[in-house]
């Protein structure tokens, strides 16, 4: 893929991504069903990463996808092509914002955002938990839970609410419990 094309597809991705980062994560499924250079589970895996990593989410994994993709060149196409809408947009309505605060129809479009956002990440989150703990490789459907991954997700989301420890903490817990069970 070239560098102009990686570029497209991730400025349609930051236009249409409300939400912050994990609003990516559908469209970067898409963007695996669409070409062979990345996969669900890849995506998966970048998601990990890139919420390990320090900096915005969707910016990380963009980077990473275009790693994937083309190398470093494509690292910065892709996170450059991920955050332009973003720029272009708040320069404009910064521009424009105050002429039309008290419009009736610029409330009425942020009160319309407001649940598309929520379904961008709850399908994120979905998507994010499915291929966690989801086998859809399995023989049978018996076999299609991964019971450990299951019962690590378990034992964090226990911790979670019962816990106020740093999020750093949970990560490294995951992590650890992760590479001593072979995930």
């Amino acid at each position: 893929m070239s560098l102009p094309a990686l570029y497209a597809e991730f400025f349609k991705i930051g236009l249409f991504s409300i939400g912050g980062g994990l609003a990516t994560l559908p469209f970067l499924y898409k963007l695996a069903d669409k070409y062979d250079w990345l996969t669900g589970e890849m995506v998966g895996n970048m998601l990990a990463l890139a919420q390990s990593a320090p900096g915005a989410i969707g910016v990380n994994i963009s980077a990473l996808a275009g790693f994937q993709c083309a190398g470093i060149a494509g690292a910065f196409a892709a996170a450059l092509g991920l955050v332009s809408p973003s720029v272009v947009i708040i320069v404009l309505v910064a521009r424009a914002f105050r002429a039309f605060k008290e419009n009736a129809l610029v409330q009425a479009a942020f009160s319309g955002l407001r649940p598309a956002a929520a379904g961008l990440l709850a399908a994120a989150a979905f998507g994010a938990i499915r291929l966690s703990v989801y086998d859809s490789a399995a023989p049978s459907w018996r076999e299609c839970l991964k019971l450990r991954e299951c019962a690590l997700f378990a034992l964090v989301f226990a911790l979670l609410r019962a816990c106020k420890w740093h999020p750093a903490a949970y990560v490294a817990l995951a992590g650890a419990a992760g590479i001593l069970l072979g995930l």
